[in-house]
């Protein structure tokens, strides 16, 4: 196992935490695509919430939350394969990272390059740092709503990302690949859509924050760990994250569970 190891990093140094967080994505992405490699046709087993894991997660869980450790030692880390193990450390409103160390995983499962790598810090119940690592095609996503939001592609220079105001023709959405439900298809018929796509994991936050996309409703049942870092991204590209009543999404809760929600550009 890889074993990354930083100096013990201030909470309040918000680009040093990025910069480390980007490292330790890609640093998982690489532990990711490494399982790809040794086995083509993945191997997976079912969890209790019937959501697949692989070894593959459970690597990367181990890699990402040892190295936040050494990062921020006084900073929870909620990671979903952690939680599952039943390790849920005592948040009680204080900062923390949301992990998910391999979301898509059915796109993994079944070659698709859509998975991600996903982390965020939470302060105050608001997502303020969040880092997306796409390892297939090794492209990184960072931002935050005070510091903007950008992509990386392949080691290229970062170029910045702004969500895009709805066209005049009306507004593209992105849907889930694996989870549309009859509840997000009845919302979308009461808007002005001009097209819509589908994709897996976090990209759908990403197509909105570089102004491929406007709209991403999600109807139906997902946890913190799925959606923070994209939300932080897109905050950061100036769109936002709400319930379908229109209220800010908070991060912290109890069970981690999320209420409906729609991601919007501008």
């Amino acid at each position: 196992m890889l074993k990354l190891s930083f100096v013990s990093t201030a909470l309040s140094d918000h680009p040093a935490l990025i910069a480390s967080a980007c490292h330790i994505a890609q640093a998982a992405g690489d532990l990711i695509n490494r399982f790809a490699e040794l086995q083509p046709a993945v191997p997976y087993r079912v969890k209790e919430d019937l959501s697949a894991v692989t070894n593959a997660d459970e690597a990367a869980n181990e890699l990402i939350t040892q190295a936040l450790a050494n990062l921020t030692q006084e900073i929870p880390i909620v990671a979903e394969e952690s939680v599952a193990c039943g390790d849920t450390p005592a948040i009680d409103g204080a900062s923390f990272w949301l992990v998910d160390p391999l979301d898509g995983t059915k796109e993994f499962i079944g070659g698709r390059n859509e998975y991600t790598v996903n982390i965020a810090l939470i302060e105050k119940t608001v997502p303020v740092i969040g880092v997306i690592y796409l390892p297939a095609i090794k492209t990184l996503y960072w931002g935050g709503c005070e510091i903007g939001a950008f992509r990386q592609e392949n080691c290229e220079d970062p170029c910045r990302l702004q969500a895009r105001t709805i066209p005049a023709i009306g507004a593209s959405a992105v849907v889930s690949r694996s989870h549309l439900t009859s509840e997000t298809e009845h919302w979308l018929s009461g808007e002005r859509v001009a097209t819509m796509e589908v994709a897996g994991s976090s990209v759908k936050f990403c197509r909105i924050a570089e102004g491929r996309a406007d709209l991403y409703p999600r109807l139906g049942p997902t946890m913190e760990w799925d959606i923070a870092a994209g939300h932080a991204i897109l905050a950061g590209a100036g769109g936002r994250v709400e319930t379908i009543e229109g209220i800010p999404l908070r991060y912290g809760k109890p069970d981690f569970k999320n209420p409906y929600f729609i991601a919007r550009g501008r």
